[in-house]
């Protein structure tokens, strides 16, 4: 029984390793994005849409490794919270690859350079920077446990949506003063609405984190109450 358990918890801790490896990528596609973005770098944003491959290897790798814990260990209490949360990370973690993908993309679409004016009014630099923080807090709660800094997600999360909210005003001011620069404004603003995703996200993966240490389920409450 003993080496069964030993077995178990090196199972469960690869499990944790390579959902943090993946992690670690997520977050370098979406920080990449944001310097393609910047730097109207196609060739940084075509990497980004090829290295979307990977993340989606490894959520396939993970989803596999999470089925052969429960057919080989049936594992209970807050080893069977642990994977099924790990299952539920992981998917949110493609999803953050795919909307990485996505933002990629429209840097690819667009001929010239953005206008440092629109990326500054529409505050989509500081929406990056706060989707990367809100993804690397996240990494740290899960690996170290740590249900109090899970749950600062929540207001954060709430930052993006303020940013989100004022988008469309914002950008439609903008282009009354710079009618040629629709198509750019508008990319903008998708790339906006992608990263309101990231912290939403985000912010399930803190729910899953809280659910398996806690045992408490989040959804469909006011957490950050």
């Amino acid at each position: 029984m003993t080496t069964t358990h030993s077995h178990l918890d090196e199972e469960l801790q690869l499990l944790k390793t390579d959902t943090l490896n993946m992690w670690k990528l997520v977050r370098q596609q979406v920080e990449k994005g944001k310097e393609a973005l910047i730097q109207h770098d196609k060739d940084l944003a075509r990497q980004v849409v090829a290295v979307e491959r990977r993340v989606n290897a490894y959520e396939l790798k993970i989803d596999r490794d999470c089925e052969n814990i429960f057919a080989l260990f049936t594992p209970v209490a807050i080893d069977l919270r642990f994977v099924l949360a790990a299952l539920k990370i992981n998917s949110n973690l493609e999803r953050i690859g795919d909307i990485a993908e996505g933002i990629a993309r429209f840097v690819i679409d667009i001929d010239k350079q953005f206008d440092p004016e629109l990326l500054k009014v529409a505050r989509i630099v500081e929406m990056f920077d706060m989707s990367n923080a809100m993804l690397l807090d996240a990494a740290q709660a899960y690996e170290q446990e740590d249900t109090r800094l899970a749950r600062t997600l929540f207001k954060k999360d709430e930052k993006l949506d303020e940013v989100n909210n004022e988008a469309s005003y914002v950008i439609t001011d903008y282009i009354k003063s710079h009618p040629d620069n629709i198509r750019e404004s508008l990319h903008i603003l998708s790339m906006i609405r992608k990263l309101e995703r990231v912290g939403d996200q985000t912010k399930n993966i803190a729910e899953e984190i809280i659910f398996y240490i806690e045992a408490k389920v989040l959804k469909h409450k006011e957490p950050n109450k």
